[in-house]
C-alpha cells in the first residue's frame, strides 16, 4: 500500500503539471471543457470508491465515518457529472441557476457530519441522544440555510445576483466551519487519526481556497473549465484520494481520549439549542425584515416552520432517550441500594461470626482444662485393680465421652482458627471408629446396634 501512495504522489504531480500545461497553451474550447470536466469527475469516482473501501474494511464507528465521506465524495461526483453533462456531452454553456448548486452545497454536508462524530473516540463513549441527534440537527439547519437564504431567489423568484452573491457567501461559511472542526481534532487527537485528520485538514484548505477564487472568477466571467482557477480545486480532490490511501495503511485504531471530552459534548448541545433558538428569528426576519415579493417571504416562513417542526421531532427524540436513560439509571441506582443494603447485612453477620469464634475459642480453652484432669482420672481408675468390670467398662465410657469432647473442642478451635488446620497422612480405619464412638451412645438409647469390620491395611490418606 505504501508503494500505491508513492505511484499515487507522482501520479498527482504529473496532473498538476498537466493542468498548468494545458491551461496556458490550450485555448478556451470544448477539448479544454472535456479535458477539465472529466478528469475531476473521475477523481471524484475515484475518492468515493476509496473511501467506501475504507467502510467496508471497518466496523462500528468508524464505519460509519468512512460511509458518511463516500456519500460527500458521490454528491460531489453527482455534480460534476452536470457539468460533464451540459457541456461535454450536450455542448451547452452552464445555465443559470445550475442545477448541481444545491448538491455542490450539500456535499459538504455529510463531511462535517463525519468528522462531528470523532471516530477516533472508543465506541463507549457514543451516545445516540447526545452527539448523533446533535449532529442530525446541525445538518438539518444546514440545509434550511440554503433553503432560506440561497434556494428562494434561485427557483422561487428569480435574482441571479442576490442568489449567487448569497451561495457564495454560504459556501465559504460551511467550508470554513469544516475547517474549523478539523482543526479541532487535529489538536486533540493523536497518532493515526491526527496524520488523518490532518491531511483532511490541508485537502479542505486547499478546496476552500480554491473554490473561493473560482466563485470570484465565474462572478467576473472568467471562469471556465479547465483554467488556471481548476488547478486547487483537482489538487484538493487528489490529497482527499491520498488521504483514504493513507488510513488503509495505517488501520488507525480508537483512541482513549486523556480527559473527558465534556468540553466538546457541552459545545455541540449548546451549538444544535442556538440553532433550534434561531428558527423563530429567521421566521420572523423573513415576514417582517425585508420587502420581498409575499411569494418570497411565504416561502421562507414555510420553509422555516417545516424546519421548526422536523427540529422539534428530533429534540422529542432525545428527550424520550433521556427519560429512558434516567430511568435506566435509577433502576441501577435502587439495585445498587439494596446491593449495598445486602452488603452491610453481610458484614454485620461476618463480625457475628468473628465474635462468635473468639467466643468459642475462649470457651473451648477453659473447657479443655477439666476435660484434661476428667481423661487423666479416668485413665487412672480404669488400671486400678480395686474396681469390677461393670466400673471398669463405666470408666471407659467416660474416657470415651471425654475423648469425644476433646474432639469437638479441638474442631471448634479450627473454625475459630485459633489452632491452624495443617493437613496430613490420616488413617481413615481409626479415624471411621471415633466417627462411630461419638454416635454409638445415642443409638445404643435408641436400640440400634453396630457391627464395624474395618480392614487393618487400609492405606493412609491425605487430609485433615
Amino acid at each position: 500500500m505504501a508503494l500505491k501512495r508513492q505511484y499515487w504522489l507522482g501520479f498527482t504531480a504529473a496532473l498538476m503539471l498537466t493542468y498548468a500545461i494545458l491551461a496556458f497553451s490550450l485555448r478556451r474550447g470544448f477539448s479544454l471543457y472535456a479535458f477539465g470536466d472529466v478528469t475531476p469527475f473521475l477523481l471524484l469516482c475515484l475518492a468515493a470508491v476509496v473511501m467506501a473501501s475504507n467502510a467496508i474494511s471497518n466496523r462500528g464507528q468508524i464505519r460509519v465515518f468512512w460511509s458518511l465521506m463516500t456519500a460527500g465524495c458521490v454528491m460531489w461526483a453527482i455534480d460534476m457529472a452536470f457539468w460533464v453533462l451540459y457541456e461535454v456531452v450536450w455542448r451547452r454553456e452552464i445555465p443559470d441557476p445550475f442545477p448541481g448548486d444545491a448538491i455542490l452545497f450539500l456535499h459538504i454536508v455529510p463531511f462535517m457530519a463525519a468528522v462531528a462524530l470523532r471516530p477516533h473516540r472508543p465506541p463507549e463513549e457514543h451516545k445516540l441522544h447526545s452527539d448523533t441527534l446533535n449532529v442530525l440537527m446541525l445538518l438539518v439547519w444546514w440545509v434550511l440555510l440554503y433553503a432560506f437564504i440561497v434556494f428562494p431567489d434561485e427557483y422561487v423568484v428569480m435574482n441571479v445576483a442576490v442568489y449567487s452573491r448569497n451561495s457564495d457567501r454560504l459556501y465559504l461559511l460551511e467550508n470554513l466551519a469544516l475547517l474549523g472542526i478539523l482543526g479541532v481534532l487535529v489538536s486533540t487527537s493523536s497518532g493515526a487519526w491526527k496524520k488523518i485528520y490532518r491531511n483532511l485538514l490541508v485537502a479542505s484548505g486547499i478546496y476552500t481556497v480554491g473554490s473561493w477564487a473560482m466563485d470570484a472568477a465565474i462572478a467576473g466571467k472568467r471562469y471556465y473549465s479547465g483554467s488556471i482557477y481548476d488547478i486547487p480545486f483537482v489538487m484538493s480532490i487528489c490529497w482527499l484520494v491520498w488521504t483514504g490511501l493513507l488510513a488503509r495503511d495505517l488501520k488507525p485504531p480508537f483512541q482513549t481520549p486523556a480527559a473527558p471530552s465534556q468540553r466538546w459534548h457541552s459545545l455541540a448541545q449548546r451549538t444544535a439549542m442556538a440553532a433550534i433558538l434561531s428558527l423563530p428569528v429567521m421566521g420572523i426576519w423573513a415576514w417582517f425584515g425585508e420587502n420581498d415579493p409575499p411569494r418570497l417571504r411565504l416561502f421562507r416562513v414555510l420553509i422555516t416552520l417545516a424546519a421548526s417542526l422536523l427540529l422539534g421531532c428530533f429534540v422529542f427524540i432525545r428527550q424520550y432517550l433521556l427519560d429512558r436513560e434516567l430511568m435506566r439509571l435509577l433502576e441501577e441506582s435502587s439495585q445498587s441500594v439494596e446491593n449495598l443494603q445486602r452488603l452491610h447485612t453481610q458484614l454485620v453477620q461476618r463480625e457475628k461470626l468473628a465474635s462468635l469464634g473468639q467466643l468459642v475459642a475462649g470457651a473451648a480453652h477453659e473447657i479443655n482444662n477439666p476435660l484434661a484432669a476428667i481423661l487423666g482420672y479416668s485413665d487412672l481408675l480404669e488400671h486400678s485393680a480395686t474396681l469390677g468390670s461393670d466400673q471398669v467398662g463405666m470408666i471407659q465410657k467416660i474416657g470415651q465421652q471425654a475423648r469425644r469432647t476433646r474432639d469437638l473442642v479441638a474442631g471448634l478451635l479450627s473454625f475459630a482458627q485459633q489452632t491452624p488446620g495443617e493437613k496430613k497422612l490420616l488413617d481413615i480405619g481409626s479415624l471411621l471408629n471415633r466417627a462411630l464412638q461419638m454416635e454409638l451412645l445415642r443409638m445404643e438409647s435408641r436400640g440400634i446396634r453396630v457391627e464395624c469390620r474395618i480392614a487393618p491395611d487400609l492405606p493412609r490418606i491425605w487430609g485433615n
